[in-house]
């Protein structure tokens, strides 16, 4: 068998390891998607009215904040997602089941594979259901062409492989599941430092540079533009670049943390 068949295989069997934990485990799963979820009913329900006016004058209605806010918490469902996979690389790493790996004839990065695999699956569902909330509570993206959907769908998968490796990384540094979840708590506590719920004009002076050198904020305003038909202008190149840049450390720094001997 070549080496490129073997890492196929060896992969494919990873990823339905991991898939069938979440399925026997789903409560972190679910505890994390619960998350965006409550925030998009309380942000909508309870502050949904004032927002509005807010962003969209004094004439606005509830859904004119609904509209703004459900691209940001999609992302942030992916940031979410991640903080689990970061979880259950740690898991591996301290129980032995890794040891055992590495003494089988397997191919080495398989095991990393089928984590990131396994977790970007997991977002893109976890997507769909907030996204399904959100349509639920008023959403709507009427003026986005079948193109502009599928670059949509293009950024999530792709700033979700990004944040995978990270959390992947995470969870082989974090001496325990318990650390490796306080490491990746970044994940969810960027995006309510971005645009997601207000947009960065309308924070104070000093904090706006927080608010938009980093990588949700441009991600949000590619993904809102895409959907609602706003001026993306130079966010697409910089989530973009974003994304494969944490892809690219995330996965430098996962596989030699992973090369390195157990600890």
């Amino acid at each position: 068998m070549s080496t490129l068949s073997l890492a196929v295989r060896d992969s494919s069997t990873m990823l339905r390891r991991n898939l069938l934990h979440a399925r026997r485990y789903p409560s972190l799963t679910l505890n994390l998607l619960l998350t965006p979820i409550m925030l998009l009913l309380l942000f909508v329900y309870v502050f949904g009215g004032t927002m509005s006016a807010g962003i969209g004058g004094a004439g606005a209605g509830r859904s004119a904040y609904v509209a703004y806010l459900v691209p940001g918490l999609l992302l942030m469902t992916i940031g979410s997602t991640t903080i689990g996979t970061a979880v259950s690389v740690s898991n591996d790493m301290t129980e032995g089941i890794i040891a055992r790996f590495r003494t089988m004839a397997i191919h080495r990065g398989s095991v990393l594979v089928g984590h990131v695999v396994g977790s970007v699956l997991q977002s893109v569902i976890s997507v769909v259901l907030v996204g399904a909330v959100g349509v639920a509570v008023g959403f709507r993206s009427t003026d986005a062409t079948a193109l502009e959907w599928l670059a949509a769908f293009g950024l999530l998968v792709l700033f979700a492989t990004a944040l995978t490796w990270i959390a992947v990384g995470m969870g082989l540094v974090s001496p325990n599941a318990e650390a490796a979840s306080n490491n990746a708590m970044p994940l969810i506590f960027l995006p309510l430092i971005s645009s997601a719920f207000v947009p960065v004009h309308a924070m104070p002076g000093w904090f706006q540079p927080i608010a938009e050198y980093q990588p949700f904020t441009p991600a949000i305003e590619t993904l809102r533009g895409l959907l609602l038909g706003t001026e993306i202008g130079h966010n697409g190149w910089l989530a973009l670049a974003w994304c494969l840049g944490l892809a690219v450390l995330g996965y430098r720094w996962s596989t030699s943390k992973f090369d390195q001997d157990p600890r």
